[in-house]
């Protein structure tokens, strides 16, 4: 970025004053948003959550872009076709600089496919090249992707293969690598905005890259604000401190669509909420409503799982716990998905059946668990938490609430902490077999699956039909083979679909315009000056 001199800005900031708020050149200088959750790091490989691949999609690219719809369309890779059964090509983009002046190559490809295995964190981004076997530079510009078998679904990973500079981040460990992005030494990408500085939980600011490949962007600065309170990011952007906020709390939409000044969006999101319960012959915490101990694991006990599915009123959830922004949903992706089976019947509500299936089981009076989701990370989830939890109760169960933030949620699922929890999911790539084969198949190291399945759960027959959907060429084939996975996993009901998360921004109807995506992501290169 720039350094402006004293006087130069002091005479910038004395034009800002005179120019009136709708002036074009007030507009394009910076655009400042509130957003509830930010980047774990500035890494792009450090973690797969959704926020943190949002914020550095502007400093790092991707081979593969997800359009709004998530539709893929060329970015660093012009094109990509499959050469034979194991190996894809990708043609490069020609001409791209790093933020340093560097020119992107192949070799920043392989770089970046071989060092995510080395540093990825909690929420790992190993899932995104899990089925590459070896990476061949064919030219500067082209690159061979060997696969461990058949790979129809390579491109829709490689939506979040971000591409780092290879010089920039060579030699670094996953105890150092942290450290060489946040201070910036490393943060060198190919995306419309270069790093400038980052707080955790605080702000992130970005200035505009002018030696961009792609379309100029209108903003010179781009700030993302960290604001976890909802009441907070709504009270800012009232305020005029804030352009747009994300995640506009459902209580407070039709009040900020009374608000001349204001524009609200709202969209149907590919995020959706889902229960998980552990399976394995120990279980953290479950015990008899006294504190006594059990003499087995109830969560193993099919007729138990069956009962807390039953006992879920999905439609009170999403019209009342979410204030309409939620829609009850049956499986684990939602129905714009590839791989969505249509032939599933809605989940039902039946507390006396709940109650029954109990009883059959050997818990007439229930049992304590603990019930952890996060409090922070999608719209609604604090709340139908503890509503899922009153759910429950109503049918002897003592879930015990406790709402965390993401940043302690995921670390302690992933040690296999949690018992039974709530978080949200979304089929980013637009086809099942990223989800159910993260999710549903069971955690296997060799075949790179599983690798979100931490509680025990396996059944032979999903983890055969995710296995040959994967190595599924044939479109009709893999589309059925994903259908029945989904029908096989919902009867173990060991992960239960909740409700899908509707998604609502606000922002100053004077300055800015959102072009929103289904995957929820707010970036700035979908944000415009308003005309």
């Amino acid at each position: 970025m720039r350094v402006l001199t004293r006087s130069l800005m002091l005479g910038l900031l004395g034009m800002a004053a005179v120019l009136p708020a709708s002036s074009p050149a007030a507009l394009a200088q910076t655009l400042t948003i509130g957003v509830r959750s930010g980047p774990e790091s500035i890494d792009p490989h450090f973690t797969a959550t959704g926020s943190h691949a949002e914020a550095l999609k502007h400093v790092f690219d991707t081979l593969v872009w997800s359009g709004r719809g998530l539709e893929l369309e060329p970015r660093l890779a012009e094109s990509w076709r499959a050469i034979d059964a194991t190996t894809w090509e990708f043609k490069l983009r020609r001409g791209v600089k790093f933020h340093d002046g560097s020119d992107f190559t192949a070799d920043d490809v392989k770089f970046s496919i071989e060092r995510i295995p080395m540093v990825a964190g909690p929420n790992p981004t190993t899932i995104y090249v899990r089925r590459v076997k070896e990476t061949r530079i064919i030219d500067p510009y082209t690159v061979h992707i060997v696969t461990d078998g058949p790979a129809p679904n390579l491109p829709n990973d490689f939506i979040r293969l971000f591409i780092v500079s290879s010089k920039a981040a060579a030699g670094l460990t996953r105890e150092s690598a942290n450290e060489a992005f946040n201070s910036g030494r490393a943060a060198v990408g190919t995306g419309p905005y270069r790093y400038v500085s980052w707080q955790p939980r605080g702000e992130l600011v970005l200035a505009r890259f002018d030696g961009y490949w792609g379309e100029k962007e209108p903003w010179e600065r781009h700030i993302r604000r960290e604001i976890p309170n909802d009441a907070a990011r709504v009270a800012q952007l009232r305020a005029g401190q804030l352009d747009l906020i994300t995640r506009v709390p459902a209580t407070d939409v039709a009040t900020l669509r009374r608000d001349a000044r204001l524009t609200v969006q709202t969209v149907d999101t590919v995020y959706l909420f889902n229960l998980e319960m552990d399976v394995r012959e120990r279980a953290n915490g479950i015990t008899a409503k006294d504190g006594s101990a059990l003499p087995a694991n109830p969560l193993r006990d099919l007729r138990v799982r069956q009962a807390i599915d039953l006992a879920i009123d999905r439609p009170a959830l999403a019209e009342v716990a979410m204030e309409g922004l939620g829609k009850p949903v049956n499986q684990l992706v939602t129905s714009t998905i590839f791989g969505f089976n249509k032939a599933m019947p809605a989940q039902r509500h039946d507390p006396a059946e709940a109650r029954r299936l109990l009883t059959a089981a050997g818990y007439p009076n229930g049992f304590r668990v603990p019930f952890a989701f996060t409090n922070d990370r999608l719209p609604g989830d604090r709340e139908v938490g503890t509503a899922i939890a009153q759910m429950l109760a109503a049918v002897g169960i003592e879930a015990q609430p406790n709402g965390m933030p993401a940043a302690v949620f995921f670390p302690a699922r992933t040690r296999g902490e949690l018992s039974m929890s709530m978080s949200g999911w979304g089929t980013l790539t637009g086809e099942a077999h990223y989800t159910l084969s993260s999710l549903s198949h069971s955690n296997d190291r060799e075949r790179r699956m599983g690798a979100f399945n931490v509680l025990g759960y396996a059944n032979p027959t999903v983890d055969k039909l995710l296995q040959d959907a994967a190595i599924e060429m044939d479109e009709a084939k893999r589309r059925k083979l994903l259908e029945d996975a989904a029908v096989a996993a919902d009867a173990d009901k060991q992960r239960l679909p909740i409700v899908a998360v509707s998604s609502a921004w606000a922002m100053a109807k004077a300055k800015v315009t959102l072009s929103p995506r289904v995957d929820e992501d707010t970036l700035a290169m979908d944000i415009r000056p308003a005309r």
